[in-house]
C-alpha cells in the first residue's frame, strides 16, 4: 500500500468472537483500518451500505438465517463493494457456492497474514481498476451519443438554399446543421453581400471592401 494512499478500509464479517478479533489485530498491524464488524448477513449488508468500505473479508457461515454467500450476493448486486470470503469450510460444494456470487476471494482458516495482505491488496486495486474502466466508458459512451455527423446526399435548394430532411421537410440551412450537428453560428455578411447592401442602400462602397467581393467572386 502507498504511503500517499488513504488506508484501506475493511468490514470485517465473522460471527465467531475470537477468530474475528484475531482478524481485526491483524489487519490493523498490516496497516489497515477497521470500518466495521459484525456477525450476521442482514447487519453486514446494512453496514456495508453505510460504511462503504473498500472490501469486506466475509465468513460463509453466520449467526442467524443468512449465509454469508446470500449476504456477499445482495451486496455485489447492490453496492459493488469486493468480497473476499474467509472459511474454515475447504470442501468442494462449499466452494462452488460460493463462486456462483463471484467474489474477489476465497481464503481457508487459519488464516495466513502475508496471504491475506496480497488477496486484499490485489482485491482493492483490481476492483478500482474496474471501477475506473467503468467511469470512462460511461464517459466515453456519453461522449459519443452527444456527437453528431452528417452524412450521405443533402437535397437543397438551388434558389433559397433550403435543405430537405428524411421526413421530406424544408427548412433553413442554418436550422438543419444546428439539428444534426454539434455546430451553431454567428450572422453576418460576406464582402459581395456586403457590397450589395451598400449599394441597395445608396452608400458609397469603399475600394477595399469592392476589392474583397472581386476576389470572393473570382473564388466561387
Amino acid at each position: 500500500m502507498s504511503k500517499t494512499e488513504p488506508a484501506i478500509r475493511v468490514l470485517v464479517v465473522e460471527d465467531e468472537s475470537i477468530v474475528a478479533a484475531d482478524l481485526q489485530d491483524c489487519l490493523v498491524n498490516l496497516g489497515y483500518v477497521i470500518a466495521g464488524a459484525t456477525d450476521n448477513g442482514p447487519e453486514a449488508i446494512a453496514l456495508a451500505a453505510r460504511l462503504q468500505p473498500d472490501v469486506i473479508l466475509m465468513d460463509i457461515m453466520l449467526a442467524g438465517t443468512m449465509s454469508g454467500t446470500e449476504a456477499a450476493e445482495q451486496i455485489r448486486r447492490q453496492l459493488a463493494v469486493p468480497v473476499i470470503y474467509l472459511t474454515a469450510n475447504s470442501n468442494a460444494s462449499t466452494f462452488m457456492d460460493a463462486r456462483q456470487t463471484a467474489p474477489y476471494g476465497y481464503l481457508i482458516k487459519p488464516f495466513d497474514p502475508v496471504l491475506l495482505q496480497t488477496n486484499i491488496e490485489i482485491v482493492v486495486f483490481r476492483h478500482r481498476m474496474e471501477k475506473e474502466r467503468e467511469e470512462l466508458i460511461q464517459k466515453l459512451e456519453t461522449a459519443l451519443a452527444e456527437v453528431k455527423t452528417l452524412q450521405g446526399m443533402l437535397p437543397i435548394c438551388s434558389c433559397c438554399k433550403a435543405v430537405r430532411d428524411d421526413q421530406g421537410y424544408w427548412s433553413r440551412i442554418e436550422t438543419y446543421i444546428v439539428k444534426h450537428t454539434n455546430a451553431n453560428f454567428s450572422h453576418g455578411y460576406c464582402p459581395q453581400c456586403a457590397v450589395d447592401q451598400l449599394e441597395k442602400a445608396g452608400v458609397e462602397v469603399p475600394a477595399e471592401m469592392q476589392s474583397e467581393a472581386r476576389a470572393q467572386k473570382a473564388r466561387s
